[in-house]
């Protein structure tokens, strides 16, 4: 090993350690916030008579996955236990779904049932009995102090985080789009069968979803012919030169057709062919976009990019709508690479928010990308994957074989 890939070694590990610090202080700043305020309910007095249940005002949280789950817990071990409040939970889902595995289980038989966890009452079981109301219902749209839901209640809240994060308007491979089980499992195995029936699969989009698809098709059907459509110069193109040229390389020795720098701008199945903006017509009968998620909520502080305006406190950056906090992949965040991690930690930040406001002090938590919340495991085919940080000028790539069923459950 060389002095400086020694150096950059050393540095490595010690941004890492850095993260891992920070990390463990923020955990262990709440831990000890969360005891302390259960000792003060603890020798608090018991008021005279309980609180009107008219009077107890909602703390909502839009969503119950990667952001939501952690932003409720928080919320429920956190917030005072004196009866003014209450959170509630509204989601539109029976089930967790898992949406890394999405992609594989488009392909791979007899895992889809994997995808989905059930929600149970002791997924919010922190905090006193009956701190987390659950909610399942969508919320169509926000206004200032009211949600409205899909049945067509409104629900007042005092405070809102929305944590729903994005939708997908092509469904599978990165969202099911549906709200069971049984209907996820159903399009699963559907999207299972046309893959397998095909024999010209074209994918559009070669982002993590659009290059797993493909790379596990390709390798769990090497006679048919895949091409992956991409706008950008390069496959993975939010990630470093590293990762990028590794990707590409994976591919073309699956041999996978990568196409770079091209639209899809017409699709006729029926006919046989999709045609790209250059003009040019590639066959086939299956075909499948792998972009375009977009958030569905605030349409006032939504971006070009379809994320929804933050300000560092994760407060929607729109007057029109105080006291409402986003977090995961929905929120404008710059995140080079919004994963389950980032969603995780802009719940903290916005729960704490919240629970300052309840104390009656003004949010001061802020959200800032870290540098190893970039990190990807990214699948390339069956057996092998790659790891590495989202941007680095110096990836540090690592294959790794697995078992289809370790990978599968993963």
């Amino acid at each position: 090993m060389s002095a400086l890939e020694r150096i950059r070694k050393t540095f490595l590990v010690a941004r890492l350690l850095a993260h891992g610090v920070q990390v463990f202080s923020a955990a262990l700043r709440r831990a000890i916030s969360t005891r302390f305020a259960a000792l003060t309910a603890l020798t608090a007095s018991t008021p005279n008579t309980p609180p009107d249940p008219s009077k107890v005002k909602n703390i909502v949280v839009v969503g119950a996955a990667f952001a939501g789950y952690p932003a409720a817990r928080i919320l429920a071990a956190s917030i005072p236990r004196d009866g003014r409040y209450r959170v509630v939970v509204i989601e539109p889902n029976s089930h967790f779904n898992f949406t890394w595995v999405m992609p594989r289980f488009c392909v791979v038989e007899g895992h889809e049932h994997k995808a989905f966890i059930p929600y149970t009452p002791a997924f919010f079981s922190q905090g006193p009995k009956d701190m987390v109301h659950w909610v399942r219902d969508r919320v169509t749209s926000v206004e200032r102090g009211n949600v409205v839901l899909g049945s067509g209640a409104v629900l007042a809240y005092e405070y809102l985080i929305i944590a729903t994060g994005s939708t997908s308007a092509n469904g599978l491979p990165s969202r099911p789009g549906v709200e069971s089980k049984e209907e996820g499992m159903e399009l699963l195995k559907a999207m299972q069968a046309r893959i397998k029936a095909a024999t010209q699969i074209v994918v559009a989009g070669a982002g993590a979803v659009g290059v797993e698809l493909v790379s596990d098709a390709k390798n769990q059907y090497p006679e048919k012919s895949i091409t992956l459509v991409h706008s950008r110069p390069a496959v993975m193109h939010r990630f470093g030169p590293g990762l990028q040229k590794a990707t590409m390389d994976a591919l073309q020795a699956l041999g996978v057709d990568v196409v770079l720098g091209e639209r899809v701008v017409d699709r006729s199945e029926t006919g046989g062919f999709i045609m790209l903006e250059s003009g040019r017509k590639i066959e086939c009968d299956c075909f499948k976009p792998a972009s375009g998620l977009v958030a569905n909520v605030a349409p006032n502080a939504i971006t070009s990019s379809g994320h929804i305006r933050v300000k560092p406190t994760l407060e929607v950056d729109d007057a029109a709508l105080p006291n409402v906090f986003v977090c995961g992949e929905v929120a404008d965040t710059k995140d080079a690479n919004p994963n389950s991690r980032t969603a995780s930690r802009q719940a903290e930040v916005a729960a704490d928010n919240v629970v300052l406001a309840v104390q009656g002090k003004k949010p001061s938590y802020t959200y800032k990308p870290a540098w190893g919340d970039g990190v990807i495991k990214l699948s390339l085919g069956l057996q092998n994957r790659l790891r590495t940080r989202a941007s680095s000028l110096n990836d540090k790539i690592r294959y790794r074989k697995e078992q289809l069923t370790q990978q599968a459950s993963r």
